[in-house]
């Protein structure tokens, strides 16, 4: 799960989920390989297993380059959702 903080005194820590289609979008685009995609965007075969199984979360240019890959919005491909659980607060550790 990623967390989203900021640097800046104490702020706001939430869990967001995001979820993603690449292995039902992979299948509707004529069955494309893992590694097709993985070569169409420029990354390792092993990155489209760890995105597919959400071990791996992308950057923002990678997510846009699958969905541009796709011929999809990027709501189409990856959604999140905050976690069910209470806002946290991280402190400053300086």
């Amino acid at each position: 799960m990623a967390a989203l903080c900021s640097d800046i005194g104490e702020s706001p820590v939430r869990k967001v989920l995001i979820s993603n289609r690449i292995r039902e979008l992979r299948f509707r685009a004529g069955e494309m390989t893992q590694q097709a995609l993985a070569d169409s965007v420029g990354i390792t075969r092993q990155t489209i297993i760890a995105l597919e199984q959400g071990k791996y979360y992308p950057s923002l240019e990678l997510a846009f380059l699958i969905a541009e890959t796709f011929g999809v919005e990027l709501q189409e491909v990856f959604q999140h959702q905050n976690s069910s659980g209470p806002l946290k607060r991280s402190a400053n550790p300086s």
